[in-house]
């Protein structure tokens, strides 16, 4: 979660000169915006454990944790009206960033629409 900023970008850099270091590079896994406010707002969580599961799931619909049969509720974070402000921010305050990084040709755009063990494969390969 940092840089979430240019300011804080700039700042990082500039320490990362002094000490004779810099970002190799960043990975940005693209999601339009509808499909991450569909991810964020169907996330459910056991009471019990905190293991995660997603809205259209059988544990969600029965409202029961599949390990510990713990009671499944939505984080108030993670409601549709409050993932959609939260992204507010992010694409004011941290997507310059995406810009930033890909000038200074240290972007790696992934397309987060691929399934799991193509993103995972495709982050491992742009970070060797």
């Amino acid at each position: 979660g940092f840089p979430r900023s240019l300011r804080q970008a700039e700042a990082l850099d500039e320490a990362l000169v002094k000490q004779g270091q810099g970002i190799g590079r960043v990975i940005y896994i693209n999601v339009p915006e509808d499909e991450l406010v569909r991810r964020l707002s169907g996330r459910w969580v056991c009471r019990s454990c905190q293991s995660p599961y997603q809205c259209g799931c059988a544990e969600v619909t029965e409202g029961k944790c599949s390990r510990c049969q713990g009671k499944l509720y939505q984080r108030p974070d993670d409601t549709a009206e409050t993932v959609k402000e939260r992204l507010k921010v992010y694409f004011s305050k941290t997507a310059p960033l995406i810009e930033y990084y890909r000038l200074k040709g240290k972007l790696s755009e992934i397309d987060g629409m691929a399934e799991i063990s193509e993103v995972t494969k495709r982050i491992i390969s742009a970070i060797k």
